[in-house]
C-alpha cells in the first residue's frame, strides 16, 4: 500500500510538472529533451529496481518495527500524534538537508552525486538523475535515521510523498513570478533557489542543498539568493563534462568507478 501511495503521488505530480514546464518554461533548454529523458528515467528504473530487489521497502518495515519496539528518540515520550508526525518530518528534512551536504563535502560520495550533477540542462527530470547505489545508500541512511528518530509508520509515508513532489517542484523548468518566488521561498525551496545548485560555478555547487524546506540553507550559511550570471544564460553542470559522451548512460553507471575527479 505504501509504494502505491508514493508512486501514484510521484506519477501524478511529474505529469503536472511536465505540463507547467510545456506551458511555462523557465529557460530555453540547450540540449534534447529526448536524448536527457531517456538517460535521467533509466537510472531512476535503475536505482528502483536496485532498492526492491535488495532492501524493498525498508524505511516503511524500519518505522513500524521501531514503533512495536519503542525504538528511537519520539518512542520515549509519550507525545501527540500530530507532534509526532510533526517533529518527524522536521528532523527527516534536516538529515537529508545533512546528507546532501555530505554528498558535496566528502569524497567517496561525491564520486556517486556528481552523476546528479552531470546534466547539462535542467528540468523536471533532473530530480530522478542519480546513480543507483547512491539511491541505495540513501535508502540505508534513511533507515538508519528512522532508528534514531524513531519515526512512525505514517510520517515515513507522508515524509516520501513531500520528499519526492519538492524535488520535482525545485527541478522544474517553470516560470514563477520573482514575487511568488521569494514569497514561497521563505519555507519551500523553489526552482530558482535550487537551480543555483546545478550551476557550473563551484561556490554555487556548494549551497542550496535544502531539497523541501529553505530553512536549514539559512541558517547553515549554505544559501545563495541569486547566481552571478543570472538564471538565463547560467551554465548548468560540471566543467569537467560538458561532452555527450561524458554524460551517455554507460558513463554514468561507470563514473563513480572510473573518476577520481
Amino acid at each position: 500500500m505504501e509504494a502505491i501511495i508514493r508512486l501514484s503521488a510521484f506519477v501524478g505530480f511529474l505529469v503536472l510538472m511536465i505540463l507547467w514546464e510545456i506551458y511555462a518554461p523557465r529557460r530555453q533548454l540547450l540540449y534534447s529533451r529526448w536524448q536527457r529523458w531517456g538517460i535521467n528515467f533509466s537510472l531512476s528504473i535503475l536505482g528502483l529496481l536496485l532498492v526492491r530487489f535488495t532492501i524493498g521497502a525498508a524505511a516503511y518495515i524500519a518505522a513500524i518495527a521501531a514503533t512495536d519496539n519503542n525504538i528511537g528518540l519520539l518512542n520515549q515520550f509519550d507525545l501527540p500524534h500530530w507532534l509526532s508526525i510533526g517533529i518527524s518530518l522536521l528532523l527527516l528534512d534536516l538529515a537529508i538537508y545533512g546528507q546532501h551536504v555530505a554528498s558535496h563535502q566528502w569524497k567517496w560520495l561525491w564520486r556517486l552525486h556528481k552523476v546528479h550533477h552531470t546534466d547539462l540542462d535542467f528540468d523536471v527530470t533532473t530530480a530522478i538523475r542519480f546513480h543507483p547505489v547512491e539511491i541505495l545508500i540513501s535508502m540505508i541512511y534513511k533507515v538508519f535515521i528512522i532508528y534514531i528518530i524513531g519515526v512512525n509508520a505514517v510520517a515515513v509515508i507522508a515524509f516520501e510523498v513531500i520528499l519526492s513532489s519538492t524535488a520535482l517542484f525545485n527541478h522544474g523548468n517553470v516560470l514563477l513570478p520573482k514575487k511568488w518566488d521569494f514569497r514561497i521561498r521563505k519555507l519551500i525551496v523553489t526552482p530558482d533557489m535550487h537551480r543555483i545548485h546545478h550551476s557550473v560555478i563551484p561556490t554555487e555547487t556548494d549551497s542550496n542543498y535544502g531539497f523541501s524546506l529553505s530553512i536549514w540553507d539559512r541558517l547553515f550559511g549554505t544559501y545563495t539568493e541569486e547566481p552571478k550570471c543570472g538564471h538565463q544564460v547560467m551554465t548548468i553542470g560540471l566543467a569537467d563534462y560538458r561532452h555527450g559522451y561524458d554524460v551517455d548512460l554507460k558513463a554514468l553507471i561507470t563514473m563513480p568507478f572510473r573518476s577520481k575527479k
